[in-house]
């Protein structure tokens, strides 16, 4: 196929409140390529997708869809025009049905008469799902879907409106192995039949094996385009941070001390018999396929969900934990794998979301906070951990990912906790600000604190733990130091 730009971008600008956003920015996009942008958070790529969408008015600079000028005053306007974004954030309506969000405004197809006959629209669903290799049924609720399955539908939604360029906001976040080699195979059939598709990852390696030209942008500004057959991951990095990274998982000097978390025959719902034993200082690693149980056991620790059996025991003793509540007292605390619904109070400013498990220090005899004294155990623990906000009392959802996710882990600092879960803690954030968390979880443990880190990705596992356990199931099925593991061993074990 000839290559020819679908999409081009050129002098783009946007500020808010006069800090600029982006500083005239380019993008070029060929039909039939995957062109994949990346860059740090808060480096402009959300803006620039949302000024495409019609979500956001530009500043300045001109968009071209084929050639011709255009300016969409809302996603509608896009969508007509052919173009489809698949948000990170699900945007499905969880009390529909698969095939009712699918076709959501679009219902006129399926009419017969004044009615919609739902067997057709179940129907074309069904075809949909079965061509893309997705074993989701039409008639299921978006609310009885796990977050992967959800980010599936979001994908088939796009795909059925047969639009010309598809914008892809990491979609490779919440899902497994298997369900990225269907998204992968997908992609690779819609840019075979002249598809334009921008994916937008924080994954070198996954750009590099699915795009055919990458863009980079920081601060926003446009840093360059290569071809991902004649860049590398070095280069990659040292345009998205503008430095090189020579040492992306920091070097942890500590001492194994006393045992601080002992989980005895522990079971639940979706995981049986887990016994292990975290220490001061140490820093353990699970490691295992989305869906196998890791996050459960966390919850159950923590007592967020219900356990069925077995025992917990902080700093030798008998730990009865039946809520979070409980867990914080004896001295745990836990960053959750959802950030957005588990994780910030999104309507609330970041001062809110930092205090807001240790408020009660804060309150005298009546209840009532002393502000100050709030205030500066909040710019305390910022400064500590480098948040980077214009001021406390604005909104966490204004802050970068990675912003965001040190104010979690700030909050339940605030807590002093004997024991840290980080599931998933680099999940979505750009590489800059994953070396800054991976600094922050090195010192705390060095500090003497015992951490447990759950994590999909393996290079994590293996850079950061001093011991790493594989969950496979909802049972532990293999265990080793940190120095006797590989890739290829942690997977064999993940997959059985």
């Amino acid at each position: 196929m000839q290559e020819r730009n679908v999409l081009e971008i050129t002098e783009l600008s946007k500020s808010f409140l006069g800090v600029m956003a982006l500083n005239k920015v380019k993008l070029s996009v060929q039909a039939g390529e995957v062109h994949a942008v990346i860059g740090e958070n808060g480096a402009g790529k959300s803006t620039m997708m949302n000024i495409i969408m019609g979500d956001l008015k530009r500043d300045g600079g001109k968009i071209f869809l084929k050639g011709m000028p255009v300016e969409f005053r809302s996603p509608a306007d896009a969508i007509t025009a052919g173009i489809s974004m698949i948000h990170q954030e699900i945007s499905l309506v969880p009390t529909l049905t698969v095939a009712e969000n699918i076709w959501l405004h679009r219902e006129d197809r399926f009419m017969r008469g004044p009615f919609i006959n739902y067997a057709a629209r179940n129907e074309a669903t069904d075809e949909l799902l079965m061509k893309m290799g997705i074993q989701i049924k039409s008639t299921a609720l978006v609310s009885e879907l796990t977050v992967a399955q959800a980010q599936l539908v979001e994908l088939a939604r796009a795909i059925s409106s047969n639009a010309e360029i598809i914008i892809m906001d990491e979609p490779t976040s919440s899902l497994s192995d298997k369900e990225i080699s269907i998204l992968f195979r997908v992609m690779q059939d819609l840019r075979d039949k002249g598809t334009a598709i921008i994916f937008i990852t924080h994954k070198i390696e996954e750009l590099l094996t699915i795009s055919d030209r990458v863009s980079v942008y920081r601060d926003g500004c446009y840093i360059g385009t290569r071809r991902c057959a004649e860049t590398t991951k070095d280069e990659l990095i040292s345009m998205i941070i503008g430095r090189t990274l020579t040492e992306q998982y920091p070097r942890i000097d500590t001492r194994e001390g006393r045992p601080v978390l002992e989980v005895k025959n522990l079971s639940g719902t979706s995981y049986r018999d887990i016994s292990f034993t975290v220490h001061e200082g140490e820093i353990i690693g699970f490691s295992g396929l989305v869906g196998a149980g890791r996050s459960e056991i966390m919850r159950g620790i923590f007592g967020i969900d219900k356990k069925f059996g077995g025992e917990v025991y902080m700093n030798g003793n008998k730990a009865e934990i039946h809520s979070p509540r409980d867990a914080v007292q004896y001295g745990m605390a836990m960053v959750t794998e959802d950030r957005r619904d588990m994780g910030i109070i999104q309507t609330g400013s970041v001062k809110g979301n930092m205090s807001i498990s240790t408020i009660s220090n804060f309150c005298n005899k009546l209840g009532i906070v002393n502000d100050k004294k709030e205030q500066q155990a909040v710019e305390e623990m910022i400064q500590k951990l480098s948040v980077k906000a214009a001021n406390m009392n604005m909104l966490i959802t204004s802050l970068s990912g990675g912003n965001q996710q040190k104010a979690i882990i700030g909050r339940w600092l605030m807590t002093e906790p004997k024991l840290l879960i980080l599931d998933e803690p680099t999940r979505g954030i750009d590489v800059g600000a994953k070396a800054e968390i991976y600094r922050l979880i090195g010192k705390l443990a060095e500090q003497g604190m015992a951490i447990i880190l759950v994590s999909s990705e393996m290079p994590e596992i293996l850079g950061m733990s001093s011991r790493i356990f594989v969950v496979r199931d909802g049972s532990i099925v293999f265990e080793c130091k940190a120095g006797e593991a590989t890739q290829d061993l942690l997977g064999k074990h993940a997959l059985g």
